[in-house]
């Protein structure tokens, strides 16, 4: 299989969008630190995501679809956690 160059040019960009947001979901995975972690910014971003996917999907580009449903899987994650925590907390709260 051959790669033409604007495939290699997604490929690159998929690789570091995509690399550029692992630390920070594993920094979030190990730590549990979501106290900063805005609901409405990971919400928005998470449905972008999942746009760009169905986009690629739509197109049959693999450089969109595979860095966009890795991202859409990190960041799904991290936006599940972030509102599951704030729920137990606010549910906490109110037993006081």
């Amino acid at each position: 299989m051959t790669l033409s160059e604007p495939q290699w040019l997604g490929y690159l960009a998929a690789t570091l969008t995509t690399g550029s947001f692992v630390p920070q979901a594993w920094h979030t995975f190990r730590s549990s630190e979501l106290a900063g972690i805005s609901v409405g910014m990971y919400s928005a971003f998470t449905v972008g995501v999942a746009l760009w996917l169905g986009y690629g999907l739509m197109l049959g580009e693999w450089p969109i679809i595979v860095a966009n449903a890795i991202t859409l899987g990190l960041a799904a994650t991290i936006l599940t956690r972030t509102v599951l925590a704030r729920r137990r907390a606010a549910a906490a709260r109110l037993r006081r």
